[in-house]
């Protein structure tokens, strides 16, 4: 047996990875709501200096919670991210819904030549009204959903814009943040960002709708 030394009782394990999380990042400004979110996307990256480029609205938190708690669905722009909500933190068994996959997003994608994430985005319809939508891969969903709503489509409570990588994911935040149509958004600006964000801020508000 190996001599090993390390943390193995779980709840250990979670309350020490939380209290090291809140010591080494710059939480201060925050609502202890929105910090409480913040904690939570550093924790599910490692990355303490993420919270340097973390963006949001004045009431994301408060719109989402009271979505959440309405029964409102969360409407996700990939399986992975749909993965990643712990369900049993959902305060109304909310459904969580992602349209990637749906045969119909194929076709739309081809008869329009755009990303099958973006045309995945045209199947939310009228249920996008004042739901919580998170976005953790795709930059063009992201575009997509701005130009539905810039056309007239109801715009949902909250966006939890985190999608990743070098073509488009640092513009498609920035025109979310910087937005003329009043929208509630949470951003991590740049090209960090991903599933696992995206997933761990939907926990941390449906926390925050649960115990409020």
């Amino acid at each position: 047996m190996s001599g090993y030394s390390y943390i193995k009782d779980p709840a250990a394990i979670y309350a020490e990875s939380f209290a090291r999380v809140r010591a080494a990042g710059q939480f201060g400004g925050m609502t202890p709501a929105m910090a409480d979110v913040a904690v939570r996307l550093v924790h599910a990256c490692g990355m303490p200096d993420l919270v340097a480029d973390l963006a949001y609205s004045g009431r994301a938190v408060d719109r989402a919670v009271a979505a959440l708690m309405s029964g409102c669905p969360v409407f996700c722009d990939c399986e992975m991210v749909a993965s990643g909500i712990t369900r049993r933190f959902l305060p109304q068994n909310n459904e969580v819904i992602v349209t990637l996959n749906d045969p119909q997003t194929k076709i739309i994608a081809q008869q329009q030549h755009i990303t099958r994430s973006a045309a995945a985005i045209d199947l939310w319809g009228d249920n996008l009204a004042g739901a919580v939508v998170a976005i953790g891969n795709a930059p063009t969903a992201l575009f997509r959903l701005l130009e539905r709503i810039h056309d007239g489509a109801a715009a949902p409570a909250v966006i939890l814009g985190f999608p990743v990588g070098f073509v488009g994911a640092a513009e498609s935040k920035q025109a979310l943040a910087t937005d003329d149509h009043g929208l509630d958004f949470i951003v991590v600006h740049g090209t960090r960002g991903g599933s696992a964000l995206a997933a761990a801020a939907v926990n941390a508000l449906a926390l925050g709708a649960k115990t409020s």
